[in-house]
């Protein structure tokens, strides 16, 4: 038996409240849960994520380790061709 005004309450049937509406019911020591983002409004088990690409790194790094296709090597701009100097 635990050591009596020891351990917190528990709650059997907690809820779990998310933009105002009861989502779930789990156990826990507090009577209600608020949270911001649960499984049902997250994008990754709703299949709405999406991977972003923020300034083209994937693109750059494929281009760095010659990973890409020929497309993608050919529309590299010329400002990061480099430049040659051949002395006559």
């Amino acid at each position: 038996m635990p050591k009596a005004n020891i351990h917190p309450t528990w709650y059997p049937d907690a809820k779990v409240i998310c933009n105002g509406e009861v989502v779930m019911t789990t156990g826990s020591t507090q009577q209600e849960l608020h949270v911001d983002v649960w499984s049902g409004n997250h994008p990754f088990y709703t299949g709405t994520q999406k991977i972003l690409d923020t300034e083209g790194r994937v693109d750059r790094f494929m281009r760095k380790y010659g990973m890409g296709s020929a497309d993608t090597a050919s529309t590299k701009p010329s400002s990061e061709e480099p430049k040659v100097e051949v002395e006559a």
